[in-house]
């Protein structure tokens, strides 16, 4: 029985393909495997099908259909998958895009060039914007609100000038939301003039503000266009990361 699965073989590659053949020989086999009667060998299936003349084909086209749609189905599945990450992929270089940076307009300062004191807490209105990539910022409110949830990094540089007279006496606190995260302060009287900066790194969700406050009682003076609050967003989070993961586990 050996002879039979080399003639059903030779059957099939000369119906199911052009192959031209140069041999008495070669048109013996075929003939030889088109004239046979028994079961096939393959024995996939019953191979009672209209094409009499490929029963080498007939075998193979239970596997063959069933590579198809299992190539086609694999084919889909990567193109949804290709389709989300492209979806994710717009997300992070969007959410990437958020920057800004903004100081006092000078023009706000009254008393010698101050600004304030106040008898409460005031959130300090940087009027000046140079950048402000994703909108996040307002100026008319001097607040920072979160496009995305992600970590984000904040800085205020507080300065102020008096004259020998008087002392130096400025607090200024960042504020997230109405939680404190960062504050610069000076109250002596050996000093005339002062700069301090404070950076903080802090997890926002969206929709969380951040903006700076002057204490009430306390001023700033003097070349104000040098008070800058900026902020930009180290990373965003996904929709898969909690905004406020637990680092304690």
């Amino acid at each position: 029985m050996v002879v039979l699965p080399v003639l059903f073989l030779l059957g099939s590659l000369f119906s199911c393909g052009r192959v031209e053949a140069d041999s008495t020989t070669a048109e013996m086999l075929k003939e030889a495997a088109l004239q046979w009667k028994g079961p096939l060998t393959c024995n996939k299936w019953d191979c009672n099908c209209t094409f009499t003349q490929q029963r080498g084909c007939c075998c193979a086209a239970n596997e063959l259909y069933g590579l198809e749609d299992e190539t086609f189905m694999r084919m889909k599945h990567l193109w949804l998958r290709i389709a989300a990450l492209n979806s994710r992929v717009m997300m992070l270089t969007d959410g990437a895009k958020i920057a800004f940076k903004a100081t006092i307009d000078p023009s706000i300062g009254v008393n010698e060039g101050c600004f304030g004191p106040f008898n409460i807490n005031v959130p300090i209105p940087y009027g000046i914007v140079s950048l402000n990539d994703g909108y996040g910022y307002n100026r008319n409110l001097g607040t920072f609100t979160a496009p995305c949830a992600g970590v984000y990094v904040f800085s205020i540089t507080v300065y102020s000038s008096v004259t020998k007279e008087d002392r130096l006496y400025h607090k200024v606190q960042l504020m997230k939301n109405m939680m404190t995260v960062g504050s610069v302060w000076e109250n002596n009287r050996e000093d005339n003039e002062d700069s301090a900066t404070q950076i903080v790194v802090v997890e926002l969700r969206k929709g969380d503000q951040v903006y700076a406050v002057l204490m009430s009682g306390r001023k700033l003076c003097s070349s104000l266009q040098f008070n800058i609050f900026t902020g930009y967003i180290l990373y965003p989070y996904t929709d898969d990361t909690s905004p406020y993961p637990d680092y304690s586990k």
